[in-house]
C-alpha cells in the first residue's frame, strides 16, 4: 500500500472540492467560466466599459459649453475667401481654423501629376535649372519672368519627363543637355508637384508673432503654446515660400518683412533642411537672390 495518493486520487479529489464550492456558492468567480456565468437582471445596476463623453477627460459638451467656448460663426463669402469670427479668449482652441485663404490657395501642393509645356525663349533660354537627387530630377532654380517662370515651375518641383523621356536616373548634366539639345518651340514637361515640401498654416498672435525663430531661412526654435507649435511646425525645416511666394535667396530681414505684412493668416512652405541644402549645394547666394522668381503666384 502506498503511502502517498495516487495522480487518480488527486483528480477526483479535486472534482469533489470543485462540486462542494459550487454548490456553496455557485457564482464564484474561481470556479464559474466565462460562458457559465449568470447574467445580471439589471446591466445598470454595473459600471459601464467606458465611461459616458461627458466624463471623459472632464469633457463637457453641452449647448451653452460650446457656445462660450468653441463659436466660430462663418460670415458671408466674399470673392471667394471665407471670414470667420472667434472669442478674444487666447486660448480659443487647439489650432487656427484654415479654409479659403488666399496664401493657402496660392501655396497649394497639388497631388498628382501635370503636363507643362515650355518654349525657349530669343536667347534659346527657358530660366531653369535643375538638380539631380536620389535618382530624380527636380528644380533647383526658376528664372523670374522666364518661359519656366510663366509656365508656373517652382523650386522644389520633380521633373519626370522631358519631351517623352523618362528622368529616372538622370544626372544634373544630363538633364541640362536634354534641355538644351530640346526644340526651341515645344518642351513637353511631366510634373510632380514638390513632393519634399509640406504647408504650415499659423495665425499671429496679440503681438504680431506666429511663433518660430529662423536664421538663414532655417528654423531654429518654436515658442512653446505658439501657433507654430500647435499646427506642427519642425525645426531643421527651411522656409520655401510664405503665402505661396517663393523666398529662397533673400536675408532674413527681407524674410521677416515679408512675414510681417502677410496678415494674421500665413501659410508657409517648408522643406527638410538636409534635403534643401543638397539641391542649393554650389547655388552662389546672389544667383539665388537675383534670378530666382520671387513673384506673387497668381491664384
Amino acid at each position: 500500500m502506498s503511502l502517498y495518493p495516487s495522480l487518480e486520487d488527486l483528480k477526483v479529489d479535486k472534482v469533489i472540492q470543485a462540486q462542494t464550492a459550487f454548490s456553496s456558492n455557485p457564482a464564484n468567480p474561481a470556479i464559474l467560466s466565462e460562458a457559465s456565468a449568470p447574467i445580471p437582471q439589471d446591466a445598470s445596476l454595473y459600471p459601464r466599459l467606458y465611461p459616458e463623453l461627458s466624463q471623459y477627460m472632464g469633457l463637457s459638451l453641452n449647448e451653452e459649453e460650446i457656445q462660450r467656448n468653441l463659436q466660430v460663426t462663418a460670415a458671408p463669402q466674399s470673392q471667394g475667401q471665407q471670414l470667420v469670427t472667434r472669442p478674444s479668449t487666447v486660448n480659443y482652441m487647439v489650432a487656427p481654423v484654415t479654409g479659403n485663404d488666399v496664401g493657402l490657395l496660392r501655396a497649394e501642393i497639388k497631388q498628382g501629376l501635370r503636363e507643362v509645356i515650355l518654349c525657349k525663349d530669343q536667347d534659346g533660354k527657358i530660366g531653369l535649372r535643375l538638380k539631380s537627387v536620389d535618382n530624380g530630377i527636380f528644380v533647383q532654380l526658376v528664372q523670374a519672368n522666364s518661359p519656366a517662370s510663366l509656365a508656373g515651375l517652382r523650386f522644389g518641383d520633380q521633373i519626370l519627363q522631358i519631351s517623352g523621356e523618362n528622368c529616372a536616373g538622370w544626372s544634373s548634366d544630363k538633364a541640362h543637355k536634354v534641355l538644351k539639345q530640346a526644340s526651341g518651340e515645344r518642351i513637353p514637361m511631366i510634373v510632380r508637384d514638390r513632393p519634399f515640401e509640406r504647408i504650415i498654416v499659423m495665425h499671429k498672435d496679440s503681438t504680431g508673432h506666429v511663433g518660430f525663430i529662423f536664421k538663414n531661412g532655417k528654423i531654429t526654435s518654436i515658442v512653446k503654446d505658439s501657433s507654430a507649435a500647435r499646427n506642427g511646425l519642425l525645426t531643421e525645416h527651411n522656409i520655401c515660400e510664405i503665402n505661396g511666394q517663393n523666398v529662397i535667396g533673400l536675408k532674413d530681414p527681407q524674410v521677416a518683412d515679408i512675414l510681417a505684412t502677410a496678415g494674421n493668416v500665413v501659410t508657409i512652405t517648408v522643406m527638410p533642411s538636409h534635403i534643401y541644402e543638397y539641391i542649393i549645394k554650389r547655388m552662389a547666394s546672389n544667383i539665388m537672390k537675383s534670378l530666382m522668381d520671387h513673384s506673387i503666384p497668381e491664384v
